[in-house]
């Protein structure tokens, strides 16, 4: 059983690797386009974005699929959307603004929406440092508290995401509206006990 854990932490590790390895067989072959700078910076939002979901739907899937061993990969994903959202701020000042810090300060005046994207990173940054079990211990109660500001960083992630789009805005509206799914579980299953109760509670009579 142990070795099985194992392996499947090894195989979820290495899917979510995986595209840094695809994004440097894409470098060396140069298919990146014309702005290869650009294309880097938002390949790792991107993935990003990806793994941030797919943690969020974790906990869904458990209470909708009664698969309650998904939850164990949690941290590793949401330490993984950290992992790419650092790796997309580094490619950020390293590649199109090459470490100029009065270029990052003019930035930041004339694209408010980088301001968004840095807070949504520092909340990460608070949930990747405390999510090791000995920080889960240390809060107690708070650390709960504290977690579920991942839906917070969710919401501001989307209004960076916005309003870096601007007009091209599909794609945003498709990550909207599997945010809006997942937190509409989590109020069903959590802020409605009611609604639960209604249809998990009929369904178990009717076994």
């Amino acid at each position: 059983m142990g070795l099985t854990i194992k392996l499947d932490k090894i195989a979820v590790f290495s899917l979510a690797l995986a595209p840094i390895g695809y994004l440097v067989w894409q470098i060396v072959g140069q298919q990146l386009g014309p702005d290869p700078a650009k294309e880097v910076v938002l390949f790792l939002a991107n993935w990003a974005l990806n793994l941030l979901w797919v943690t969020l739907a974790l906990s869904p899937i458990k209470l909708i699929f009664k698969k309650s061993f998904v939850i164990r990969y949690r941290r590793m994903l949401g330490l993984f959307s950290l992992f790419y959202a650092i790796l997309h701020v580094l490619a950020y000042l390293a590649f199109m603004l090459a470490w100029q810090w009065s270029d990052l300060l003019q930035d930041l005046v004339k694209r408010p929406y980088i301001i968004v994207g840095f807070i949504a990173l520092l909340g990460l940054i608070a949930l990747g440092v405390t999510s090791p079990k000995v920080m889960v211990r240390r809060l107690g109660k708070s650390w709960k508290k504290l977690h579920n500001i991942i839906y917070v960083i969710a919401i501001l992630v989307m209004v960076h995401f916005f309003w870096l789009s601007r007009t091209d805005v599909g794609e945003p509206v498709m990550y909207s509206v599997i945010l809006a799914g997942l937190l509409l579980v989590r109020w069903f299953f959590w802020g409605n006990n009611w609604l639960y109760q209604l249809f998990f509670s009929s369904s178990s009579k009717a076994k």
